[in-house]
């Protein structure tokens, strides 16, 4: 079907497959990688209420200030901000509230015994949707960086933006 779709109009562009189509992020955490060394990620699923979907998909959203904990057996997101949506009237959700994390058993073992090492917390890196349309964080397990680990993370960036440039001009 596709090559007949292509041999009668080869001008057209390929249908975008589902994964392409409902993978969409939502929010991100981009200080974290500056501000910590990520050792693993782990994907977990979110319970949200009806409204908080809604709002989720227009895609205003803030991880930045928000971290996970592992809090009597159970995984929680702690101070994410989503936004209310105007259209709910009745059914309002709290802005700032604890979300509950979604793992299995052996993550969530692997989660609390990384916390309980010296210097390890969660940090939440990407909220987005799924090829399947379901939300999805990616916490990462990190140890803080100092401040000479982050000039040299600095350092290393602009090498490669001033390699990048100078290759681009030269090359």
């Amino acid at each position: 079907m596709g090559l007949w779709r292509a041999y009668l109009c080869p001008t057209m562009a390929k249908p975008k497959t589902a994964e392409e189509k409902n993978y969409k992020i939502v929010a991100e955490n981009r200080r974290a990688r500056f501000d910590y060394a990520i050792e693993e990620d782990i994907e977990c699923g979110i319970m949200l209420e009806g409204s908080e979907v809604k709002s989720l998909r227009t895609g205003k959203a803030q991880i930045a200030e928000s971290y996970a904990a592992v809090e009597d057996g159970e995984l929680w997101l702690v101070n994410s901000y989503v936004p209310p949506y105007e259209q709910a009237k009745t059914f309002q959700h709290d802005e700032r509230r604890r979300r509950k994390l979604l793992v299995n058993k052996r993550e969530l073992a692997k989660l609390w015994s990384a916390t309980q090492r010296e210097g390890m917390t969660l940090v939440p890196l990407v909220l987005y949707f799924n090829h399947k349309g379901r939300a999805k964080l990616k916490i990462g397990i990190a140890k803080g960086k100092k401040l000479s680990d982050k000039r040299e993370t600095s350092a290393k960036r602009d090498w490669q933006r001033q390699k990048a440039r100078l290759m681009k001009d030269h090359g």
